[in-house]
């Protein structure tokens, strides 16, 4: 999500509550209102956003007929890391940014629906999947007293990964386009993409 930010209008000052959000990427963002501090903050960032905003004029079928899937991970600014702009692509986010069966429901609309031919897949290097195992399912068994009816899809080799997720696109009865797929690991260190080689 991007958010373009403007200068508000002067307003009446309201009570606030200052909260220290610092992460890694960004100062603290100074006060906000209690009770939902995060949220505050995203609504009141996208009404600045709408207040310049004006309907570019295009439809769902994205112009470089491309779908991204990669992973939910915070350090991937998808958008800028590929250069694309808005109505280029799909972007289809998960933990892993691995293929399950939901992103394929979500390709085959992309692809059948949507006009798109291409499938990009990004995992990345220090994925929080890689310390994890199915005993996560458990643990959460043991807590709520239900087994999650899905997978972790936890790994210990990124690149198996992305060549699993490869295949899984490319063996779909479902997608009709399964010629230009392609998978990369990006490095959150650097901000490159390696590609990985499907046949090993």
């Amino acid at each position: 999500m991007f958010f373009v930010h403007s200068h508000d209008a002067p307003r009446t000052p309201e009570p606030v509550t200052v909260v220290d959000m610092t992460t890694s990427a960004h100062p603290s963002p100074g006060p906000t209102r209690a009770g939902g501090p995060v949220i505050d903050r995203l609504v009141e960032a996208n009404q600045r956003y709408a207040a310049d905003f004006r309907d570019p004029g295009m439809d769902a079928r994205p112009v470089l007929q491309v779908a991204v899937v990669a992973c939910m991970d915070a350090r991937l600014d998808l958008h800028s890391a590929l250069g694309l702009d808005l109505g280029d692509c799909h972007t289809i986010r998960n933990a892993g940014g691995v293929v399950t069966d939901d992103v394929i429901r979500s390709l085959t609309i992309s692809q059948r629906a949507l006009g798109t031919r291409s499938v990009i897949l990004i995992h990345h290097t220090g994925c929080g999947l890689e310390s994890l195992t199915e005993d996560f399912r458990h643990e959460l068994e043991d807590e709520v007293g239900q087994r999650p009816p899905w997978a972790v899809e936890a790994f210990r080799d990124v690149d198996q990964d992305v060549r699993q997720s490869m295949q899984r696109v490319r063996t779909s009865p479902f997608l009709r386009h399964t010629d230009d797929v392609r998978g990369f690991v990006f490095d959150v260190k650097s901000g490159l993409l390696r590609e990985i080689d499907p046949a090993r």
